[in-house]
């Protein structure tokens, strides 16, 4: 069994949709990032980084428990779990390559991105512009890889796929105010909607709905999203 640590945003939905993809009986633990939960001292012995998602293998490597946190280890453990969604070994260096553009670019630029324009202070310009525009390139480079392929790895839908819906799936907030946010990327666009229209991305997107997450943006809920904004001493 699988104990998915799980919070409804981008990182926890790629994880949300392996699951769902591959079939696999998991148990969802709801995470409330917004009330701090993230930071209580059991969950992190799951994660000392304090993130969602993190797993919970309960018949993991020689039937021992084990814990695996960070989206792109996530994916990576459970295809290999599966032997599923992972490319031919000969598109090994491929899918290592664009998991990790994912996880070290066009994910986190998107998340500041959305950071930086929609609860970052006023008279913050450059970093907003400068996070938007880098979000915008690394869409860039994704459409242009896929001008002549359906998919981001090999012939065949893989984790890279899922790791990217993860994030496109949040475009309207990453390019706030665009009419058509992935408009100016026709491929990575098709992209999108090729796995959004899968049934397992559906059934993906209703995870955690029966759970009540807070959704109010008040000092509690800055305090647990952006600790390092404040003192140690304001904790």
């Amino acid at each position: 069994m699988i104990r998915f640590y799980f919070h409804p945003t981008p990182n926890p939905a790629k994880v949300a949709l392996l699951l769902e993809e591959a079939r696999l009986p998991y148990e969802l633990v709801p995470v409330d990032t917004s009330k701090g939960e993230q930071h209580r001292p059991e969950f992190r012995k799951i994660n000392p980084n304090g993130k969602v998602p993190a797993i919970v293998d309960t018949q993991g490597p020689d039937g021992r428990q084990t814990r695996v946190f960070d989206s792109t280890a996530i994916l990576l453990y459970l295809a290999e779990k599966t032997d599923a969604f992972m490319g031919s070994k000969s598109d090994r260096p491929e899918l290592l390559s664009w998991l990790m553009f994912i996880a070290s670019g066009l994910g986190p630029f998107s998340g500041q991105s959305v950071h930086f324009q929609f609860a970052a202070p006023e008279g913050l310009d450059y970093a907003r512009n400068r996070y938007r525009r880098e979000a915008e390139r690394h869409y860039q480079v994704l459409n242009d890889h896929l001008a002549d392929r359906e998919y981001i790895v090999g012939n065949n839908y893989t984790i890279a796929d899922m790791s990217a819906w993860g994030w496109l799936e949040r475009a309207p907030r990453v390019m706030k105010g665009a009419e058509d946010p992935l408009g100016a990327f026709p491929h990575l666009k098709r992209l999108f909607q090729t796995v959004d229209s899968r049934p397992a991305a559906a059934r993906a997107r209703a995870v955690g709905k029966d759970h009540e997450f807070k959704k109010v943006n008040d000092e509690e809920t800055k305090r647990a999203l952006f600790p390092s904004n404040y003192p140690l001493e304001a904790k």
